[in-house]
């Protein structure tokens, strides 16, 4: 056996009103003029407002400048705001976007120059050496699992292309996961972050790559994301619902630390082209990517018809995939989301160029991608 190395991340708060105790865990870390890093409309709502009236003792600034797939200019208005409010600590309050940028606000607060010089594949990328703010994150929606994962997905302003920022450094000090916060959330947004946190427990499993570790937790993920999607939809109020997706989405991402698969090239992609939602991307790519890779690993889809209860075994899967998206009210292809033949070229393009598909359990070439994009239309 060859070697290998594991490690597994953050401490994690979990329960309905755990948000309430954040204000005592920051104080006891001798914080005290966090800024809370969230997009524009979470901003607006109850949601931020009751969440602030928990800070008490705190001397508290919000940034709400994030909106649609994150992009560096963000961050870095996000680490201007943290100057001026002379901050000590980020709060990450928000969906995926606003996790991303609300970790590398901290970074930028510290370190000089532009985000987008730390991307991972930068070809000379500054690193992470200052000690970081305090950071804690609350997410609200149940898709990303950003909240647990130590890398930030920005896009570039200018093509909109998806760079990533990874350091262990990135990881909250402390995860407050309340599903309360996510009860407000309206049918389609469950939807898809839901399917955005299934489609990472099921790529996560079928990647070929080795750790048993986040195999165990992305069949666990996929069986509790596979029975409570769909009371959650369509009872928006099911706390117990709404908890069981909070944990299968930080159970997706703590998984694909094993890597993801040809589902996510296409989803960046889409994401760059078209602006699409990551996680209705994920939703409208998965059933077509998984059906062309069912012949490559056929007992893993075995396994994961199982786990998530599907009669037939694995050559079930994609069809019950197909009638899960109807059920939570994801129907249409990527024609109906104004994805034209006029797209492909370009989404080829950056789909074959994403670093996701190099652990697809089939191997992707660009005119695979072609037909997969073809196909999903």
């Amino acid at each position: 056996m060859t070697i290998a190395n594991f490690s597994f991340p953050t401490p994690i708060h979990f329960g309905p009103g755990v948000r309430r105790l954040v204000a005592q865990h920051l104080l006891e870390a001798g914080c005290k003029r966090p800024l809370i890093v969230t997009d524009r409309a979470l901003g607006a709502l109850p949601v931020l407002a009751e969440f602030r009236s928990h800070l008490g003792g705190l001397n508290v600034s919000v940034f709400d400048g994030v909106f649609g797939n994150p992009t560096a200019s963000q961050v870095m208005a996000g680490a201007a705001a943290f100057k001026a409010h002379r901050a000590d600590a980020v709060i990450g309050f928000g969906g995926g976007a606003a996790l991303d940028v609300a970790k590398v606000v901290g970074v930028m607060a510290v370190h000089e120059g532009d985000v987008l010089e730390y991307v991972w594949d930068h070809p000379q990328v500054r690193p992470i050496v200052n000690e970081l703010p305090y950071f804690v994150a609350l997410p609200t929606t149940s898709g990303t699992g950003s909240e647990v994962g130590r890398s930030s997905v920005v896009s570039e302003d200018d093509t909109h292309v998806k760079r990533v920022v990874f350091s262990p450094k990135l990881l909250a000090r402390a995860v407050f996961a309340d599903p309360e916060l996510t009860l407000a959330l309206p049918p389609a947004i469950t939807a898809a972050t839901g399917m955005d946190a299934l489609t990472h427990n099921v790529e996560s499993y079928l990647s070929p790559a080795y750790h048993p570790l986040c195999d165990g937790i992305a069949l666990e993920g996929a069986r509790i994301a596979a029975r409570a999607l769909p009371i959650a939809v369509a009872e928006p109020g099911n706390i117990g619902a709404r908890g069981d997706m909070m944990m299968a989405s930080m159970m997706g991402a703590i998984a694909f630390q094993k890597d993801l698969g040809a589902v996510h090239s296409c989803a960046h992609a889409l994401g760059a082209v078209c602006d699409l939602h990551h996680g209705l991307a994920n939703a409208l790519m998965i059933d077509t990517v998984l059906a062309w890779n069912h012949e490559a690993v056929p007992a893993k889809f075995d396994e994961l018809a199982h786990v998530c209860g599907v009669a037939g075994g694995g050559a079930s899967f994609v069809p019950w995939l197909r009638a899960l998206k109807t059920r939570v009210g994801i129907t249409g292809g990527l024609a109906q989301r104004g994805v034209t033949a006029a797209h492909l070229p370009r989404l080829v393009e950056l789909a074959t160029a994403d670093i996701c598909h190099q652990t697809n359990p089939r191997p992707c070439a660009a005119a695979d991608f072609e037909r997969l994009f073809r196909a999903a239309m």
